[in-house]
């Protein structure tokens, strides 16, 4: 093993372990206490984005905080890829519309028929309800998309693919860490999300472009986060 290699093995460990492959072991274990409780799991409930502060402006201080999280992990990953992030451009809108579409639309009712078959906690994308709310969610889907794609899609492939893993082994590396830090939404959320990390990731096999999977993310995220907002949290419509 050459000290290139072993640096890079360290850092793999060292970024995971501060970012989501902790997120992930935490989710799991939350998973094994949802599991063990005497509540069905489709009788429960998980909040996406809830309130961190009784104070409205402490709230959003803290919301902005808590974002910014993980758009910092993005660029730290970016920092350690020694790679200037690519330019936006336009085509990238259209190629990440269609990927939200296909992952969305499926996902959705994947969702609902894991809720009906106790697989699934009910998923709640946001409780709080102040004036700032569309903002924020809005940010935080920027900042989900921004930190996950860069982090598990760009920086993790590229670091395995230096340590010569072969393609079929970083995407589903890949896939199986996407999935392990959702699986606090229920036992689907974690297959639902591994799905979505072999499309993800096998798109930027293909193409070597990160946007279009972050405007991918960042669509689902706020059709779900804000489209639930302005729905008033009625999910009735899918059997929930």
């Amino acid at each position: 093993m050459t000290t290139s290699s072993a640096r890079v093995k360290a850092e793999i460990l060292i970024v995971l372990a501060i970012t989501f492959g902790m997120s992930g072991l935490r989710s799991i274990l939350r998973l094994i206490d949802d599991l063990l409780s005497p509540v069905a799991l489709n009788e429960q409930q998980v909040a996406l984005n809830s309130s961190m502060a009784n104070s409205a402006w402490l709230d959003f201080a803290l919301q902005i905080c808590s974002a910014g999280v993980l758009f910092s992990w993005g660029a730290l990953a970016i920092y350690l890829l020694g790679e200037r992030f690519p330019h936006l451009r336009a085509s990238d809108w259209g190629w990440g519309a269609s990927l939200a579409a296909t992952i969305g639309i499926p996902g959705l009712v994947f969702y609902a028929s894991a809720v009906h078959l106790g697989l699934s906690k009910e998923v709640v994308p946001t409780t709080f309800e102040t004036w700032w709310k569309i903002p924020v969610l809005l940010i935080w889907s920027a900042a989900n998309a921004f930190g996950e794609e860069v982090v598990v899609v760009w920086w993790l492939i590229s670091r395995l693919k230096h340590l010569k893993w072969g393609v079929p082994a970083a995407i589903l590396a890949s896939s199986i860490l996407r999935g392990s830090y959702h699986l606090y939404q229920g036992v689907s959320a974690g297959f639902g999300n591994i799905i979505m990390g072999v499309v993800f990731a096998y798109s930027y096999h293909k193409t070597g472009k990160i946007w279009p999977l972050v405007i991918a993310h960042f669509l689902i995220d706020a059709v779900a986060f804000v489209g639930y907002s302005a729905i008033g949290g009625n999910l009735s419509w899918l059997g929930l």
